[in-house]
């Protein structure tokens, strides 16, 4: 059994959020990874395809999370699911930092509107 624990990984930035990655090959885990997401407050995202299923968790704050060009306003508690080839941007149009958990299969990537392939580091 792996436990990992926050204080031990080391955290990522990108376009105004913060990727702590939990769950990942590095941490013991062969198929899943896991990662605290957390949105900085006024952060528009990154619209980007995956080409993975994606599933989210938003444990806390608010957030608008638009698939394939539908938006949809989350709330503590609520989860969305991204199917793969999807393109999806997450947004924090609030006042205070939101906090989700995001799952991904291993070998997760994405594509930003550039077309440039994202292999994030919190999946391997």
């Amino acid at each position: 059994m792996s436990v990992i624990r926050t204080a031990d990984v080391e955290s990522h930035q990108m376009h105004g959020s913060t990727f702590t990655p939990l769950v990942r090959p590095t941490t013991g885990s062969a198929e899943l990874c896991v990662w605290r997401l957390e949105i900085a407050p006024g952060t528009q995202g990154v619209a980007h395809r995956i080409h993975g299923e994606e599933a989210f968790v938003l444990l806390e704050g608010a957030v608008t999370i638009t698939i394939q060009g539908e938006p949809s306003t989350l709330t503590p508690g609520d989860a969305a699911v991204a199917p793969a080839g999807s393109t999806i941007r997450l947004d924090n149009p609030a006042a205070a930092p939101a906090v989700i958990m995001v799952t991904v299969a291993v070998g997760f990537t994405g594509e930003l509107p550039d077309g440039t392939i994202v292999n994030p580091p919190w999946v391997n």
